[in-house]
């Protein structure tokens, strides 16, 4: 007795394989591609630690004359913390690397000069770090992904 082989059925089974793995493998490309760009924020924030005193990251209280010094990298940590609490606004940083990123920005908000900086920021300019504001009166609590509402992010 011989078998018969249905083509067609065969075709239609390796067409829905393909499809399968190519969806596999655009979901893998996708999270490199996330790690990637998130690993990239890393390295930036961590160049930028580097010229700010190691004094004010462990804590210490710096003169009126080290704030002022430190004052330029410290404005460009916050703008690039805000631009981080957007980016995970908008769904461009997983919920793992956020919350590691928040618990940085929270501990950072602690330290005399970061928190002397960000008070001349704010009265400075009401209308800069907006996203940076919000998180800090919900305690640095939120999830910013959360602010978008879920049909703006489903139609993204």
């Amino acid at each position: 007795m011989t078998a018969i082989v249905d083509w067609s059925a065969v075709g239609s089974l390796f067409t829905a394989l393909a499809v399968l793995v190519a969806a596999w493998q655009l979901r893998r490309g996708t999270a490199q591609a996330r790690v990637n760009f998130e690993d990239e924020l890393s390295r930036e924030y961590r160049e930028l630690a580097r010229n700010i005193p190691v004094t004010a990251h462990l804590g210490e209280e710096l003169s009126p004359e080290e704030v002022e010094g430190a004052f330029p990298r410290l404005y460009q940590y916050f703008d690039l913390t805000n631009e981080q609490i957007f980016l995970r606004m908008n769904g461009r940083v997983s919920r793992a690397t956020w919350l590691n990123w928040r618990e940085g920005i929270q501990s950072n908000f602690g330290r005399p000069a970061f928190a002397q900086a960000w008070t001349r920021v704010k009265k400075s300019s009401a209308s800069t770090f907006s996203e940076l504001r919000k998180l800090e009166a919900n305690a640095f609590s939120d999830d910013p992904r959360g602010w978008v509402p879920v049909w703006k992010r489903l139609w993204r």
